[in-house]
């Protein structure tokens, strides 16, 4: 995370963001609950290997349920009108969005020169910077983990939680034990961006909240930053974007929504080719992570089981053909050494990754 002093307002700059285009979340640049698909106009173009700076804003505080005024909503939780974003204001008060579109704003299109079908977009994500100084953790309309019994009365549940430093200067989130008192318990943040996607070849813009092989709502915590997500290009340029920026999540994110806040992201993209891909992930079906440490396969599919499923058969075919590795012996290496996490069973779609270290494979020859 990039060290946090200010409210970053829209084109606020700092030595940080030096080096790289930048991109504000203004209302004609972010789509609001749908997702870019072939032929949407590019807001921003990159050359394959260029970075991008881009401001994301959280979709809490903007929602109609909330007032669809973040001065307001934020000013009821003791937040100064100068430290609410001025494009997060700008957009509930230009744009509404239909009730059955998802909640997610974002920034987008963004075209990267070259890619084509069949090859792979790679967005690395190099610095996350809190935009703010607090978050909002949501439980509403009666989904979550577990639907029917939360909320627990008959409104919706916006928690508004602050971030600090705590013992040792690192900065946190804080929460009561109760309602209305004082912040006791500390949390890590792990700044990343939820949704991390190229455009659908579809005639419809496809609903923000599903993920799918397109990417988007994959809420992967792991994405942070030095990670890099692989999605497979759909349309030409693959038309990127970003948003759904949080602070923090647990694994599974149960309540709906984790610690969601606004960042300010500097993404680089790069386009592994078709056959390099190919010699790297097989016949990738859907978006693959990796980090200093692991390579994290997913899979996704409205039945968690089924999830599982797709992510193990991702992964055997991965290590296939990244590492030679025949598929009952990779199968047999990820039930001895492969954890299975829970990515999020939230999000209509539930998603499930897996979690290789490459250190295990250091000496086997690549391809």
């Amino acid at each position: 995370m990039g060290d946090f002093t200010t409210t970053l307002q829209p084109g606020t700059m700092r030595d940080a963001d030096a080096g790289a285009p930048y991109l504000a979340a203004e209302p004609d640049r972010v789509f609001w609950g749908r997702l870019p698909r072939r032929g949407d106009e590019p807001v921003a173009s990159v050359d394959p290997g260029d970075s991008l700076v881009i401001d994301t804003i959280s979709h809490e505080g903007v929602l109609a349920d909330q007032g669809s005024d973040p001065a307001a909503f934020f000013g009821r939780c003791g937040v100064e009108r100068e430290r609410v974003l001025d494009d997060a204001i700008a957009l509930a008060a230009s744009r509404t969005r239909p009730d059955d579109d998802g909640p997610h704003v974002v920034t987008g299109p963004i075209a990267v020169n070259g890619a084509r079908p069949g090859d792979v977009l790679a967005l690395t994500l190099e610095d996350a910077t809190p935009r703010v100084d607090y978050g909002v953790i949501s439980n509403r309309h009666g989904r979550g983990a577990l639907p029917g019994e939360f909320p627990q009365g008959p409104g919706n549940v916006s928690v508004f939680t602050p971030i600090a430093p705590g013992v040792g200067g690192e900065w946190k989130g804080w929460l009561p034990t109760r309602e209305g008192g004082m912040p006791a318990v500390s949390f890590p943040l792990s700044p990343f961006l939820g949704i991390m996607g190229v455009a659908t070849d579809t005639d419809q813009r496809a609903h923000s909240v599903p993920p799918g092989a397109h990417g988007g709502n994959i809420d992967l915590k792991h994405l942070t930053v030095g990670s890099t997500l692989y999605i497979p290009v759909q349309v030409a340029d693959a038309l990127a974007y970003v948003g759904d920026p949080h602070f923090a999540q647990g694994n599974g994110e149960v309540s709906l929504t984790a610690l969601e806040a606004s960042l300010r992201a500097r993404v680089r993209f790069d386009v592994v080719p078709a056959r390099e891909a190919a010699r790297s992930f097989g016949d990738l079906a859907g978006p693959v992570a990796q980090d200093a440490t692991h390579l994290m396969p997913m899979g996704m599919d409205e039945d968690l089981d089924e999830a599982m499923r797709a992510c193990v058969r991702q992964a055997v075919a991965i290590l296939s053909a990244r590492y030679g590795m025949e598929p009952h012996l990779a199968y047999a290496y990820m039930s001895a050494a492969t954890d299975l996490e829970v990515t999020q069973v939230v999000d209509l779609v539930s998603g499930v990754h897996a979690r290789i270290r490459v250190a295990d494979f250091g000496a086997v020859r690549h391809g």
